[in-house]
């Protein structure tokens, strides 16, 4: 039997982005900060659980 080993998160290969929880940016709550380039961006969970970014 081939057993495979399933990579985890941690294992990031050349050339894949980052990946990120939602909730673990958010710490848990609703909102988080992001800056990118001095610009300060807010990300929001929504009670239907869908993300918006706005600045």
């Amino acid at each position: 039997m081939h057993m495979s080993k399933l990579k985890t998160i941690n294992e990031d290969k050349i050339g894949t982005p980052p990946f990120y929880y939602a909730k673990d940016m958010t710490k848990g709550g609703k909102l988080a900060h992001i800056v990118l380039d001095k610009q300060l961006y807010t990300l929001r969970i929504t009670r239907a659980g869908k993300l918006i970014l706005t600045k």
